[in-house]
C-alpha cells in the first residue's frame, strides 16, 4: 500500500499562520511545529530539571510536531473566528476530529496504532497540556518579534497571551517567560554580544 500520510503533513509549509494580522514575517505551521517541539521539550526538561517534574520530554516534543496535523486538511482557522463562540469551536473541534482520522487513515494499517496517539492524542495527559502552554509561548514569541520591529498590529495578542501564559500553573512556563523570552526581542547584534 502507498501511503499519503507524510504527503499530507509535508504540506504544513504551505500553511501560513496569523492570516488576519498584518506582519513583518511570515509564519508557516511547519516552522511554527518545530518551534513548539522545541519548546515543549525544553518545558518538560525545566519542569523535570528545576523543579522536581516527571514529565516525558520526548513525548511532548512529539506530540508537538503533530499537533497541528489537521490543518494539512482544514486550514488554519484564525484564534477570534475558531474561538468565536461555543457553536463555531464545537463545529471546528469536530471537523479537526474528523480531519485527524482522515490523516490517519491515510496509514497503512500496520502503522495506524502508532502514529494515532500522536495525530489525536490524549488531551489529559500531562504532556498535552505542555504543549498547549508551548503553544502558546510561540505566539508570544510572534508578538515580541514584531512589537520588536514597531508593528502595534501585535500588541492585543501580546497582551491577552502574556495574560494567560501568566495563570499557568506549572512552575516551567514562568521560567521560560523569565529566562528566554526576553531575547527574542533583540538583533542579532544582542544576541551575539556585539
Amino acid at each position: 500500500m502507498q501511503s499519503k500520510f507524510f504527503a499530507f503533513l509535508d504540506r504544513m509549509k504551505l500553511i501560513g499562520r496569523w492570516s488576519l494580522m498584518r506582519n513583518t514575517t511570515t509564519e508557516d505551521v511547519a516552522q511554527h511545529t518545530m518551534q513548539v517541539a522545541m519548546i515543549a521539550h525544553a518545558l518538560c526538561t525545566i519542569e523535570n530539571a528545576l523543579f522536581g517534574g516527571n514529565l516525558d520530554a520526548e513525548k511532548a516534543a512529539v506530540l508537538a510536531l503533530y499537533h497541528e496535523s489537521a490543518e494539512v486538511v482544514t486550514g488554519d482557522l484564525p484564534t477570534p473566528v475558531k474561538y468565536y463562540d461555543a457553536d463555531i469551536n464545537r463545529a471546528y473541534k469536530n471537523i479537526e476530529h474528523r480531519a485527524e482520522r482522515k490523516l490517519i487513515d491515510t496509514l497503512p494499517d500496520e502503522l495506524k496504532t502508532a502514529f494515532a496517539p500522536y495525530v489525536q492524542p490524549d488531551k489529559s495527559c500531562n504532556e498535552y497540556a505542555i504543549v498547549k502552554r508551548a503553544d502558546k509561548l510561540s505566539a508570544l514569541i510572534k508578538c515580541v518579534e514584531e512589537l520588536a520591529v514597531n508593528n502595534s498590529e501585535f500588541k492585543s495578542a501580546y497582551e491577552v497571551t502574556v495574560k494567560e501564559l501568566n495563570a499557568a500553573p506549572e512552575k516551567c512556563v514562568r521560567y521560560f517567560l523569565d529566562t528566554f523570552i526576553p531575547a527574542y526581542s533583540g538583533s542579532l547584534d544582542d544576541l551575539l554580544d556585539r
